[in-house]
């Protein structure tokens, strides 16, 4: 599983008082798509079955051109970094209407035990995933 893709309809509650698509809609677009990355490698409910679930640590984005209501943009994620304990997510926002680079993100994460709140070493799950440079 190399990375996913989804399509995200602008709705007029994505948009700010100038008429482009908010920040924060970004944000849960990237929440949106960790969850979708997440049910194709390690499904959030079995890794709370083991004791484990995933902490976000920090979020980049670079917001990089406009976009309006209606467009639509095409978001895609993927694994380009990882340690022993951490992992990175990359994702790139395109412009249905332009073509355009939106945006692009990097997202670092661990999993922690449910029982001590500390990082554990990456599930095995995403040790054997092939990482996709950040382009």
């Amino acid at each position: 599983m190399d990375q996913v893709h989804q399509i995200f309809q602008v709705m007029t509650y994505d948009i700010d008082f100038a008429g482009v698509v908010s920040n924060i809609t970004y944000i849960r677009w990237l929440e949106d798509l960790r969850n979708f990355y997440a049910d194709r490698v390690l499904p959030i409910g079995a890794a709370l079955n083991r004791g484990i679930f995933p902490v976000l640590g920090r979020t980049e984005i670079d917001y990089l051109s406009p976009v309006r209501f209606p467009d639509k943009v095409a978001g895609r994620m993927w694994l380009s970094e990882r340690g022993h304990a951490k992992f990175v997510l990359s994702a790139e926002f395109n412009s249905q209407t332009t073509g355009m680079i939106t945006a692009k993100s990097k997202q670092l994460g661990v999993f922690v035990s449910q029982a001590t709140l500390r990082p554990i070493p990456l599930p095995e799950e995403f040790r054997k995933i092939d990482l996709l440079p950040t382009d």
